[in-house]
C-alpha cells in the first residue's frame, strides 16, 4: 500500500491509515497481544530497538514475523546459541579468485536487513551480544577496517527468556539501556486462547493464507516525519524529565523510593520516553502529547533501565511496581 495523490485521481490514503491498516492486519493473525503489536508499532515508528521478554509460546517470534508480512521489508532471525560468533551476525570476508585475481569479498551477516529477530538473545555469551549491540547503536558495521552501512529502516527485536537462566549470559544493564523499550509478553485470556485454537486450525486447513497488501517503507518514513512534528508542550516536558529525575533522586519523593531504587535512568530513557510518548500521541490521532501518552508508555521505556536496591528484591518488590509509585508521587507541572 502506498500514499496516493489526487494528481494521479486516487484517493488520499494518509500514513496514519496505512499504519492503523498494517495494525488490524497484525491482530488478525496475532491474538490476544494487543498490546505488543502497539509496542512493535511504535518501536517500528519510533526508530527504535524492542526487547521482547516472555515464556515460549506467547507469540513473540510470531508478532515479529506478522509485522514483517505486511511490510515491504527483509526479515533475518538469529537463533542466539552459546557457540555463535560475532562474524556469524555481522558477516566476515570471504577469499575468492575472480578472473585470475585473489581477493577477498566481504560476505553480509544476517545483520544486514530492514528486521532483525534475535530469538533468545541472552543465550549468546557477552561478545556476540556486543556485536550485535554495536550494530544496533552505531547503524553500522566495521570489518577488516571496512564499515558497512545499515538499511535505512533497520530495527533489532530481540527475544529473551525470563525463567531458563542456566547457561545463559544476562544482558548488562548499560548494554540493555540501547534497547527503545523492554515489551513484557503476557498470557493471553481464556477467550483470546480460544481463538487462537481455531486460527491456527484455520490456518492448517487452508493451507497457505491469502498475501495482504505489503505497506510500501515510504509509508513508515511519512509517518517518522509527521511525528517529528508533534508538538510537546514545556510544561509536558517538564513532567516527563520530573518522572526521570525522580529514578535519580528519589528520596526527593519518598523514602520506600529511595530504598528501592539502586541506579536511574540515563538521558536515553528521557529521550526514549519523549520519543514513544509523540509516537503514541499520532497513532491516536492528536498532533500533541498529553500526560497519559507519557503514562502510557513509561513502563516499556524505563522497565530495563531502573537497577533495584537488594531491599527491593528481598521485599519482591518489582520494577513495575517501582514505576507506579514513581508515577502517583510526580505531578503534571
Amino acid at each position: 500500500m502506498t500514499n496516493s495523490t489526487p494528481e494521479n485521481g486516487g484517493n488520499i490514503v494518509t500514513a496514519l491509515t496505512s499504519i492503523n491498516v498494517l495494525r488490524i492486519h497484525m491482530g488478525r493473525s496475532v491474538i490476544g497481544q494487543e498490546r505488543v503489536i502497539d509496542r512493535l508499532i511504535i518501536g517500528l515508528l519510533a526508530n527504535g530497538h524492542l526487547l521482547l521478554e516472555g515464556l515460549p509460546g506467547l507469540a513473540k517470534t510470531r508478532a515479529v514475523k506478522s509485522l514483517a508480512k505486511n511490510l515491504a521489508v527483509g526479515l533475518s532471525r538469529i537463533q542466539f546459541t552459546p557457540d555463535l560468533l560475532p562474524s556469524d551476525i555481522t558477516g566476515t570476508e570471504i577469499y575468492h579468485v575472480s578472473g585470475g585475481r585473489e581477493m577477498l569479498e566481504f560476505q553480509p551477516g544476517p545483520i544486514f536487513s530492514n528486521l532483525v529477530l534475535g530469538d533468545e538473545i541472552n543465550r549468546a555469551p557477552a561478545k556476540v551480544q556486543s556485536a550485535l549491540l554495536e550494530a544496533m547503536e552505531e547503524r553500522q558495521v566495521t570489518v577488516a577496517g571496512k564499515t558497512h552501512k545499515m538499511e535505512p529502516l533497520f530495527m533489532v527485536l530481540a527475544t529473551q527468556n525470563p525463567i531458563e537462566q542456566e547457561g545463559t549470559y544476562p544482558l548488562p544493564e548499560a548494554q540493555m539501556d540501547r534497547f527503545l523499550m523492554h515489551v513484557r509478553v503476557d498470557y493471553p485470556s481464556p477467550e483470546d486462547e480460544l481463538e487462537i485454537i481455531r486460527l491456527v486450525r484455520d490456518e492448517q486447513a487452508d493451507g497457505r493464507p491469502e498475501e495482504p497488501s505489503l505497506i510500501a517503507q515510504e509509508v513508515v518514513f511519512s509517518a517518522r516525519k509527521e511525528i517529528d512534528r508533534v508538538h510537546s508542550s514545556e510544561n509536558l516536558e517538564r513532567y516527563l524529565v520530573s518522572l526521570i529525575s525522580a529514578t535519580r533522586y528519589p528520596e526527593k519523593y519518598s523514602e520506600q523510593l529511595a530504598q528501592w531504587i539502586e541506579v536511574g535512568a540515563s538521558p536515553r530513557g528521557s529521550l526514549a520516553l519523549d520519543k514513544c510518548s509523540r509516537v503514541n500521541a499520532w497513532l491516536a490521532g492528536r498532533d500533541h502529547v498529553t500526560p497519559e501518552d507519557v503514562r502510557s508508555v513509561i513502563h516499556d521505556c524505563l522497565r530495563h533501565r531502573l537497577i533495584l536496591s537488594y531491599e527491593a528484591n528481598a521485599e519482591g518488590i518489582t520494577v513495575d511496581q517501582v514505576i507506579d509509585e514513581i508515577v502517583k508521587f510526580v505531578a503534571v507541572a
